[in-house]
């Protein structure tokens, strides 16, 4: 199977149980209009540069908290009732933006900086569930209500845990996190289409 990920410095929301409309406009309502939408196999996905919408915008969000203010039914942004059903609201989002290296960005109890978001995350009813960044061994290092919620396809594939070979004998090995990106594609069941804006062959 080919191993999908983003074009560099790409932010990409995907979100289930509410219109692409809907979306859009709350993006565009937030000052950070997409620049490339779809929807697919249940869930709407927008596509941002990172560089041209960068840190907070006026309203005080970052976007990876839109991300996740998306799916909150309370709250100051809960956009999730706009929904029919606003508690099944729940979005994923990736960023192809590097790592975050900054000191306070390797403590997973307070925020990253605005310009390099965790790379992954998973929320629903205005939390993340699920969040890590990708690549070069960084999943071992979850966070969120829901952190190990992908840890079984984590360690099946070797990415993570103490039976790591595949490091040793392929070397590079996930060192992008395209086979991360594979897994949460798979899991979610995510349309490929804005994955393929970056494609990339499977090593």
């Amino acid at each position: 199977m080919t191993v999908t990920w983003l074009a560099p410095n790409t932010f990409v929301t995907f979100c289930k149980g509410m219109a692409m409309s809907t979306v859009v406009d709350i993006f565009g309502d937030a000052g950070r209009p997409p620049r490339a939408v779809g929807e697919a196999d249940g869930w709407v996905w927008v596509v941002q540069d990172a560089y041209t919408a960068p840190g907070m915008n006026e309203s005080g969000q970052s976007a990876w908290d839109l991300a996740r203010s998306i799916t909150a039914v309370m709250g100051r942004h809960h956009h999730a009732q706009l929904a029919s059903d606003p508690e099944r609201v729940e979005t994923v989002f990736l960023a192809s933006t590097p790592a975050c290296a900054c000191p306070h960005g390797q403590n997973y109890m307070v925020p990253h900086c605005d310009e390099h978001p965790f790379q992954f995350a998973y929320s629903r009813g205005g939390f993340e569930k699920a969040l890590f960044n990708l690549g070069g061994r960084r999943e071992s290092r979850r966070s969120g209500g829901l952190a190990d919620l992908l840890v079984r396809e984590l360690l099946d594939a070797g990415i993570v845990g103490r039976d790591t070979p595949r490091y040793d004998s392929e070397p590079g090995f996930n060192a992008d996190g395209a086979h991360t990106v594979r897994i949460i594609a798979e899991h979610f069941g995510l349309p490929s289409p804005p994955l393929e804006l970056g494609q990339r062959s499977q090593r």
